[in-house]
């Protein structure tokens, strides 16, 4: 994996599962990163093969529910979040999952009461010689690239001084939010102060925050010096943001639809990441939105875009095999955390 010069797309739960991740590639997005998921679930998982399909999914045993699901064409560039407080809970979980993933990010800088009641996310920040033993942990036992995505600190000192504790780990890259964990998304994102991590590292640096348009990727590496860019809500609004000509959103929501009924994707998954983007344009009231939210199965998915043949087509190359029970013929699509 090369973290210098790449476009990326940030981890983004719920959101950042395999439709979305290839979405976004198809686009141009470099690296792509998975939902945050915890590694008391993973250890709760086994890996198993969907021959129907033709992917890779993490199930969790007693439910059978997936809770990653990842195929080869993503190989190389799909980047597994966990969200840890353990470094012995997190080298186990994953061994489970980094031979089918290019790299293992660790997230501290989610600010969400879940993680941070947990002692992840955003709650590592803090606690400096944790950050080193899990980091550390992961460094000397995984064979591919282990990196973490931070947030600002209340002091520039503060941030560079864990930035340069991150770097002697021996990590291959860390993405820094140019936020606080006390700022909102509707706070503007601190570019300059992304700018200070990035001059005191050798190790390449991620810069997040506030890139809406191509452009922006553009604009916020001048500004910081940054390796490479990510994005989470720009990519989330429109996937072909990583595209300099863009695509008409209309399109980019179709070409969701139909990799979501390639890769049986989770009704419940598909309506939310479908949602999110609807109202960041027009509103849920509309008569989309409405369809959308009173949307049971895939098939009722597929009638709203006009994808009916589409469905059908990939139903006939699968011998018949009803497609919206795939996943139940030997698992189902679970919750992420």
């Amino acid at each position: 994996m090369e973290y210098r010069n790449k476009l990326v797309l940030a981890p983004m739960v719920r959101v950042g599962t395999l439709p979305f991740r290839l979405l976004a590639a198809q686009y141009g997005a470099d690296i792509t990163y998975g939902e945050e998921i915890i590694d008391h679930k993973l250890l709760k998982c086994e890996r198993c093969i969907n021959d129907v399909i033709g992917s890779t999914d993490i199930v969790e045993k007693s439910t059978k529910n997936v809770v990653f699901r990842t195929c080869e064409q993503e190989r190389n560039q799909v980047v597994f979040q966990m969200g840890t407080s353990d470094a012995v809970r997190a080298l186990k979980a994953a061994e489970l999952v980094c031979k089918d993933v290019a790299a293992i990010d660790v997230n501290m800088g989610c600010p969400k009461a879940f993680s941070i009641s947990g002692g992840m996310g955003a709650a590592l920040l803090t606690k400096p010689d944790l950050i080193h033993d899990i980091l550390t942990m992961l460094k000397r036992n995984l064979c591919i690239p282990v990196t973490c995505k931070i947030r600002l600190l209340n002091s520039t000192q503060d941030t560079v001084e864990l930035a340069r504790r991150i770097e002697k780990t021996g990590v291959s890259a860390v993405a820094v939010h140019g936020r606080k964990v006390s700022d909102r998304p509707r706070d503007p994102a601190n570019w300059s102060e992304i700018a200070h991590v990035v001059d005191a590292l050798s190790i390449p640096v991620i810069a997040n925050g506030d890139v809406f348009q191509y452009q922006d990727f553009h604009n916020i590496r001048a500004v910081t010096g940054a390796s490479s860019v990510m994005v989470a809500r720009g990519a989330l609004w429109n996937a072909s943001i990583f595209s300099p000509q863009g695509t008409p959103f209309e399109e980019v929501k179709r070409e969701y639809v139909r990799k979501s009924i390639l890769w049986d994707h989770d009704i419940k998954s598909t309506k939310y990441t479908l949602k999110e983007m609807i109202m960041h344009y027009t509103s849920l009231e509309l008569p989309e939105g409405k369809a959308v939210t009173k949307s049971e199965t895939l098939v009722d998915i597929a009638r709203i875009y006009g994808e009916e043949k589409y469905y059908e087509s990939i139903n006939t190359k699968r011998c018949g095999v009803t497609f919206g029970s795939l996943n139940s013929r030997e698992y189902s699509y679970g919750e992420v955390l």
